[in-house]
């Protein structure tokens, strides 16, 4: 029961407009900050290296190099100071924790890119596309055979 209410009081936080991001994604997270009364968006780009939690609770740690220095951050996915989170590009890993980014260096340190070595993926982007072209021909040939005929 208790659990319940939980959950119902939860579901009305989650924010709904993240995008899937997984392991390895090279992305954007646009943080709200607040100095005094202004309040400004802070883009902190950068490879997620962690995921954990689940629901409310779920968080991403994101690394990014800055100044020949490796800099990660936490971000609770659901907060309210998460502005929005755009991915750049999907990396391919095989790996849920990529710790071992820490003590690569230079090139060694990029991640092979997702579309690389897996056709399938692209064939389904391809297909899905063509679905939607049928769909808007569909809709098209309806929208024109109900204007002739009034």
């Amino acid at each position: 029961m208790s659990d319940d209410i939980l959950r119902s009081v939860t579901q009305g936080q989650l924010n709904s407009t993240i995008p899937m991001v997984s392991v390895g994604d090279t992305v954007d997270v646009h943080v709200k900050i607040v100095e005094g009364a202004k309040e400004r968006i802070q883009v902190f780009t950068g490879v997620v290296i962690k995921r954990q939690g689940s629901g409310i609770n779920e968080t991403i740690t994101v690394r990014r190099i800055v100044a020949n220095e490796g800099v990660e951050r936490t971000f609770p996915i659901h907060s309210p100071r998460i502005a929005g989170i755009k991915v750049q590009r999907h990396g391919h890993v095989r790996r849920s924790k990529l710790y071992y980014l820490r003590e690569r260096v230079g090139k060694k340190r990029r991640l092979r890119d997702r579309r690389r070595g897996l056709g399938w993926l692209v064939q389904q982007e391809e297909q899905q596309s063509q679905e939607a072209a049928e769909r808007e021909a569909k809709e098209k040939a309806a929208a024109e055979a109900s204007g002739s005929e009034g």
